[in-house]
């Protein structure tokens, strides 16, 4: 495959490591050229590793680009990598010249690259924002930056992450340290902590929140010194300020380093201040060098850091955190060499040249394989999303795993009462729940159309909602896609007529049905079901694996319940007029009292599941806890697993502590709850309206006396859940 690197030829930091490293080990699989916009330091960097490098300067910009359109027309590359906004306007004309593949490595915000310079601004700047826009794909150096173009309306099946990497052997050669901190600047004595920043002097680096936090630490700490290497349009600026500061030779503005592995092997703890970054080669540098690291929550740094573990992250021109960090550090020698110990254990296996140059790989090749199917069938899933419920978001979740373990390149399109959050969420495409139009649309151009999980097909709830699932269903099949009913629950359809309905739109239109109990079956079988494929499965949720642990002890402990402590959940809901909630308190009280099990209260659709809770919570004798809904459903089953068990009214509550392997109790308020405790032959059940405090303390001697029954019931339902993506699989013609 022959590859085009361009780039405006300006670059330094980050983004000029960043390419030069890549494109040398790229160049060892593949026919590869950079080509720069700008003669001097890039072009001879670039040459000097090796890298086959063409100048195209002519000081007449429109020159360099004509120039660089009839080398892609001659050379004809398979695709076309752009860094930079000088870089991106070529890219857009090579685009529309040469009709080449084009990618952009978006290495910054571009909507801030110029936020000191107006003219730039308006013309470069928007240049590049409005280039960006008709590139093909987009590369991101990390997921921050990823969710940044989604959240602006770029196609999130365009957009891929790679991490820098780095050449983690390459250190620093011997040197006499303290001779070279006394020639850089700075008073320096023996046994003084200094603290060092790479970074272009520009308002987006926000120097003045490091001068600040740095005087504010060295009141208690005089023996702080502090380097800035870098230059920019604020220079001047920030001279005034650490005068102003009082900071004196304390601190020396260094000017443009070019002895980067020097510069942090001189330094203890190197320091990032940004208000934006894609991901900061200067700290993976700091890190190389055996720096502490203190960091503002930008780009991908908690991907790296683990916080108080292996480093410290604060938020953007929060001085005073930052200020405290600075000093606990600088007082605690032996914190900075087990910080610095930890991060470079992560980051040299993390983010190595290799590991950067794979990942880049496998992007060309999957850009290359999407190029060659121009018109790719899609997957198009419906179902409940949207809407806060987290029992129908781990559906979701789990679907579109599933289709990914099936096809990484397979175009998703989600129906979501938000469209904007599940694009963020799940990297895909969506679009409204109710705008017909664009379903259709979209059905024409898919191959598959998943009715996705959960109980859809019923009126309990409205018949409002089962006609709408069940004209999807029709519409789908009638504009050519085939039908995949994806683990899901039937039932209970009460009214003939919705019968009669159903039973003409599953009949005739599904393609395979794939139920999660055994009541499921037997409700198709009584409305006259009997064309599609109807297999055994489970609820998709069970695919999902649980959070770490490590990372259920945090939550825990972020809201003040000890991690080792023992609890009973209980996971209620509103349900029409229903009100006897001192059962559940009965019963939590019981709990506590003969087991020593403390209540805790976990909604699992937030807010809507609060109120009953907070209910139950005021009518208790003891004291319970109320948690927030976990951000996401692989944490509430690693929450669950802590749990010693669970009492629980709505059915995604049971699912995800039947993965965790946690026992649980249920109360029946709909027939797809019974039917779940039917499938894992758990008998702890009764239906809403017989629920009392005494059958609720039966259930829980009965668990306590003898628990392993109720666990064990992950494995047999992974092994069934595997059914859903066969289905997929067989109708996508794919094994």
């Amino acid at each position: 495959m022959k590859i085009f690197h361009v780039a405006g030829g300006g670059d330094r930091g980050g983004a000029k490591t960043h390419i030069l490293a890549l494109c040398s080990r790229l160049k060892e699989r593949f026919d590869l050229k950079l080509i720069s916009l700008r003669s001097g330091d890039f072009p001879e960097s670039a040459q000097q590793v090796g890298i086959d490098t063409t100048t195209f300067f002519s000081w007449f910009v429109p020159y360099d680009y004509y120039r660089l359109i009839k080398m892609v027309k001659q050379e004809k590359p398979d695709i076309v990598h752009c860094h930079g906004a000088k870089a991106n306007v070529a890219g857009l004309l090579v685009k529309l010249f040469c009709r080449t593949t084009v990618i952009s490595t978006v290495h910054s915000d571009y909507q801030l690259d110029y936020m000191n310079n107006a003219f730039k601004r308006w013309t470069i700047g928007l240049l590049n924002g409005g280039a960006l826009r008709f590139i093909d794909y987009y590369v991101t150096v990390s997921e921050l930056f990823k969710s940044m173009l989604i959240t602006r309306g770029f196609d999130p099946h365009k957009c891929m992450s790679i991490y820098n990497g780095l050449d983690f052997e390459e250190k620093a050669a011997p040197f006499d340290k303290t001779q070279w901190l006394k020639q850089s600047g700075i008073d320096y004595e023996e046994g003084d902590v200094v603290l060092g920043i790479l970074a272009r002097l520009t308002p987006v680096k926000d120097i003045p929140t490091l001068l600040r936090a740095f005087a504010k630490a060295r009141e208690n700490n005089p023996r702080l010194k502090l380097l800035i290497g870098g230059d920019g349009e604020d220079t001047a600026k920030l001279k005034s300020l650490a005068k102003q500061l009082g900071l004196g030779n304390s601190v020396s503005f260094m000017g443009w380093v070019t002895d980067v592995s020097h510069f942090f092997a001189a330094c203890d703890i190197d320091v990032l201040c940004s208000i934006s970054e894609s991901f900061p080669y200067s700290i993976l540098e700091g890190i190389r060098e055996g720096c502490a690291v203190i960091t503002s929550d930008v780009g991908g740094m908690r991907r790296l850091i683990d916080q108080g573990e292996s480093g410290y992250i604060f938020q953007p021109k929060d001085v005073d955190t930052f200020a405290s960090y600075i000093l606990e550090l600088s007082l605690d020698a032996d914190k900075r060499r087990r910080f610095a110990d930890n991060l470079y254990a992560k980051a040299s296996r993390l983010y190595s040249l290799d590991s950067m140059a794979d990942t880049q790989s496998r992007i060309y090749e999957n850009i290359r394989h999407l190029e060659e199917q121009p018109i790719r069938k899609e997957v198009l899933i419906c179902g409940a999303y949207g809407k806060g419920n987290s029992g129908d978001e781990a559906i979701l979740r789990s679907i579109i795993a599933s289709m990914r373990s099936i096809d990484p390149l397979l175009q998703l399109t989600v129906m979501t009462r938000k469209p904007e959050e599940t694009r963020l969420l799940y990297g895909v495409r969506a679009i409204y729940t109710f705008n017909v139009p664009r379903f259709l649309f979209t059905a024409k151009r898919s191959k598959l159309f998943i009715n996705g999980g959960g109980s859809l097909i019923q009126d309990s709830t409205s018949s409002r909602s089962l006609y709408y699932y069940l004209f999807t269903i029709w519409a789908a099949k009638w504009r050519g896609a085939k039908v995949l009913m994806y683990g899901c629950g039937i039932g209970h359809v009460h009214r003939s007529f919705n019968r009669r309905i159903a039973r003409l739109v599953l009949d005739r239109n599904a393609d395979v049905i794939t139920i999660r109990d055994a009541i499921s079956r037997t409700e198709l079988s009584e409305m006259g079901i009997t064309r599609p494929d109807v297999r055994d499965s489970a609820d998709p949720a069970m695919s999902l694996t649980p959070a770490t642990d490590s990372e259920a002890c945090a939550y825990l402990r972020d809201h003040g319940l000890d991690p080792n402590g023992r609890y009973i959940c209980f996971s209620l809901r509103p349900w029409k007029d229903f009100d006897r909630y001192e059962a559940f308190a009965e019963a939590a009280d019981y709990a506590r009292e003969k087991y020593g099990l403390e209540a805790v209260f976990m909604p699992i659709e937030d807010p809507t599941d609060m109120e009953p809770s907070r209910r139950t919570a005021q009518l208790m004798n003891n004291g319970s806890h109320l948690l927030p809904a976990p951000r996401h459903v692989e944490l509430t089953m690693a929450v669950l697993h802590r749990m010693q068990m669970m009492c629980a009214m709505r059915l995604h509550a049971l699912v995800f502590s039947a993965a965790a392997n946690t026992p649980f109790i249920a109360v029946s308020y709909d027939i797809k709850v019974q039917s779940f405790m039917e499938y894992v032959d758990n008998p702890s059940c009764c239906e809403l309206t017989d629920v009392s405090g005494l059958f609720l303390r039966q259930q829980i001697d009965r668990v306590m006396a003898d628990p392993a029954p109720y666990r064990n019931n992950a494995a047999r339902l992974r092994t069934m859940e595997a059914q859903n993506n066969l289905a997929a699989r067989e109708l996508l013609d794919i094994c």
